[in-house]
């Protein structure tokens, strides 16, 4: 009985053993199954440590090679490029749909000393290879040089070396690029769905640096954009468009002179556009352009252009032209723009006009057209650098035939030449608007009640007559409490940043109740609080 016991016990060890082997040759070959797992990604070096490798002339060549190699192997899906190294190119570098090409920071594409690609307009750095619709494409984390200086020849503008051209495409992502010096756009696409442009470093390029035409569902976001000509971000006969949090100003040139965002229509419907959360200064013309001209449209196809929560400051420098500003607007119909500053614009802060002189007639040709201004800071305009007589106003309508404003609850202060011409408001406070430190372009309103300084809540001496003096229907939702019950006027108006309500320990339900009699009713509480405590 005992031996058969024992029998039994060794024959369940030598099963366990067993088992345990064939585990552990399972984990073997799993491991090894892995390793043996081809990886995804396809190397371009400059130091012959990728499995394509360039010398540094004509690297257009390796790259091209390594894109068709995983256009024709679906287990591959990236081609990369290692740095540090300059890829230098004599021709296009074609890229295939369902592919990534990216890059280390320091991988630099480089168009060479005098290209030569004459007579051959719209041929790019970057672009699709055929006639055939190109889809799910990603351009991201490298350096494109579009030499700018040894290439000469050719005008700025014009369509040569632009740096990423697409034409017929959807699913499009360019991000975290570095692309400086060019001839022409950074990311222009025509015909395109779902465009996405973000974290992008884009300086001195020849013309816009994303130029969307006919296309859709187009979002630009968190760029840094430094223009020499034309536009930082474009859009022509485009829709479901969204550009915010950009950082967009211009550096002298001497053929400069486009806005920081450009917003065209000629055709199509143009009724789902949001411009927010953007930075806009020292640009050479508008630093906001919203046109619509050609034939005669209906008031649906331009119509409902939200412009918020944006800053404007300095822009409008250009000497040569007249038609600058912080927003130039004509041709759309029922536009708001609400919650943004506007501080030291030249010409005017909002203006209804269209530039003369240019190839195509850009007048509007309806009438009706209405743009709401509504909840922002005017302040500090100054008049134009070109034909200066009777400019430096808050708010100015050239066209007041077919234009008209709806003007309510903003604060106008300090404007060279006056608040308005050929409008009227409702609502508006006209006195300093106490900015945290104009200086260092900080727009936060002062307040006895707390001021968010970046880091914390802070307390100050005095209180911006912006603060809860907004348009009574505006949302103030997203304001901190205390909050008065009514949104701020300026860029921090409805937002977590909004300055709280200067209440004063002991005056708080008297505050309460006058502010909500009258905007007068405030403004002499405000006013009397100062003489009585010498803020």
């Amino acid at each position: 009985m005992k031996k058969r016991n024992w029998i039994c016990k060794w024959k369940n060890r030598k099963n366990v053993g067993i088992y345990i082997v064939i585990l552990f040759f399972l984990i073997l070959t799993g491991t090894a199954s892995i390793s043996l797992t081809p990886d995804m990604t396809v190397y371009v070096a400059g130091d012959s440590s990728g499995d394509f490798n360039c010398d540094g002339e004509a690297d257009q060549v390796e790259i091209n090679q390594a894109l068709k190699f995983v256009a024709e192997n679906p287990d591959y899906t990236t081609v990369y490029l290692k740095g540090p190294f300059t890829y230098t190119i004599d021709e296009t570098i074609y890229i295939h749909s369902n592919t990534t090409l990216k890059g280390d920071s320091d991988a630099v594409v480089k168009l060479i000393d005098r290209a030569g690609w004459t007579n051959k307009p719209m041929i790019p750095l970057i672009g699709k290879y055929g006639d055939s619709k190109i889809t799910n494409v990603t351009i991201s984390g490298f350096e494109i040089d579009g030499n700018h200086d040894g290439n000469t020849g050719h005008s700025k503008g014009q369509g040569y070396y632009n740096m990423i051209y697409f034409n017929n495409a959807t699913n499009i992502t360019v991000c975290n690029m570095y692309m400086h010096d060019g001839h022409g756009d950074g990311l222009r696409i025509n015909y395109g769905e779902n465009i996405q442009f973000y974290n992008n470093n884009i300086y001195q390029l020849g013309h816009d640096g994303l130029y969307a035409i006919e296309s859709y569902n187009v979002k630009a976001w968190n760029n840094t954009i430094t223009c020499r000509t034309n536009s930082g971000l474009r859009v022509w006969n485009s829709n479901h468009v969204k550009f915010y949090d950009n950082v967009i100003d211009s550096t002298y040139d001497r053929s400069a002179g486009g806005p920081g965002i450009q917003i065209q229509k000629s055709s199509a419907v143009m009724d789902d556009i949001e411009v927010y959360n953007n930075v806009i200064h020292n640009t050479f013309g508008p630093g906001l352009w919203l046109i619509g001209y050609d034939s005669s449209y209906s008031k649906e196809e331009a119509r409902n252009v939200h412009i918020h929560h944006n800053i404007f400051y300095s822009t409008g420098t250009n000497p040569s032209i007249d038609w600058v500003g912080g927003i130039v607007i004509s041709g759309f119909y029922d536009t708001l723009i609400e919650n943004n500053v506007f501080d030291g614009v030249y010409h005017a802060a909002v203006v209804h006009m269209y530039p003369d002189g240019k190839s195509a007639d850009l007048s509007p040709k309806g009438k009706g057209y209405t743009t709401i201004v509504r909840n922002n800071i005017i302040a500090n305009t100054l008049e134009r650098k070109k034909s200066s007589l009777g400019t430096g106003y808050g708010v100015i309508n050239y066209l007041p035939e077919s234009h008209s404003f709806v003007i309510q609850n903003n604060c106008l202060y300090n404007n060279k030449g006056g608040d308005f011409i050929n409008a009227t408001s409702t609502g508006s406070v006209y006195e300093n608007p106490l900015f945290a430190s104009r200086r260092n372009h900080d727009y936060h309103l002062k307040s006895t009640g707390g001021r968010w300084n970046g880091k914390t809540w802070v307390k100050d001496r005095v209180i911006s007559p912006c603060i809860d003096a907004g348009y009574s229907s505006s949302d103030y939702s997203q304001e901190p409490e205390d909050n008065g019950g009514r949104i701020n006027i300026g860029r921090y108006g409805n937002t977590e940043e909004a300055s709280k309500s200067g209440i004063m320990p002991g005056y708080q339900a008297l505050w309460y109740k006058v502010s909500q009699v009258s905007p007068l009713g405030l403004k002499i509480l405000r006013t009397l609080i100062r003489i009585f405590f010498f803020i």
